[in-house]
């Protein structure tokens, strides 16, 4: 199957680069409501078989025109939220962030039990995203699912679980608000990353991404994402 990991639109804690990963959180900036605008006319290629979205505002709101566009349900799960950052929670100093962002990619690096303060540690994120793709790809064994989801539980379960992401790849590459990871496999045979953010990723041929996927593709969203020295929540 051919699963879309969506990032949400922009969001005023974005602006402020905070690590907002509580329920329910923010909504959409406007520049953010643009962007989840045009992700109907960006995906126009994808036959997209079942839409899923987080429990946060943000990946509903962003979810919404895709849904309308395509007239199917967004199934929202908790499973695909953002990774929290316990009791960093709304700061955006850089020792908060070096922190999160340290502890989320030991996840994929192999350290599971690492976890931050009043956080999760990396065998429970992991598993609750496992599970919903697990449920995504029973649903639609050969299609194609969208998730939307949240920068860094993106970046870390494609670095754990995409067998071409590196952990060094992922945390090299941010991913703008409404960049698309595309990875395509099964939770029994594994994942293959194709692109990352219009990017092939490396390893991956332009002939082996399908035709109409997003290789070489400029997603919405003028503004870059952050980098590896800011958290993509």
């Amino acid at each position: 199957m051919r699963l879309l990991l969506i990032r949400h639109g922009q969001t005023p804690s974005n602006l402020g680069h905070f690590l907002d990963t509580a329920r329910p959180g923010p909504g959409l900036t406007d520049l953010g409501l643009r962007q989840a605008a045009a992700l109907p006319g960006a995906l126009a290629g994808e036959d997209i078989a079942a839409l899923y979205a987080s429990t946060l505002t943000r990946t509903q709101l962003t979810a919404a025109p895709l849904a309308t566009e395509r007239s199917i349900k967004v199934r929202i799960r908790d499973g695909i939220r953002e990774l929290s950052a316990g009791d960093l929670e709304m700061r955006a100093d850089e020792e908060a962030i070096r922190q999160y962002l340290e502890t989320v990619f030991a996840w994929p690096a192999g350290d599971l039990a690492r976890r931050l303060p009043g956080g999760e540690d990396g065998t429970q994120a992991l598993a609750r995203f496992d599970a919903v793709v697990a449920e995504a790809a029973e649903a639609e064994q050969h299609g194609t699912v969208a998730l939307v989801s949240h920068g860094a539980a993106i970046r870390v379960w494609a670095a754990a679980r995409a067998r071409n992401v590196t952990v060094d790849y992922a945390t090299r590459h941010g991913l703008n608000n409404t960049g698309v990871v595309v990875v395509e496999g099964s939770p029994d045979s594994g994942w293959t990353a194709l692109s990352w953010a219009g990017t092939v990723v490396p390893g991956v041929t332009a002939s082996d991404v399908a035709d109409g996927g997003p290789a070489g593709r400029t997603w919405p969203g003028p503004e870059p994402g952050p980098a590896t020295g800011r958290p993509s929540t």
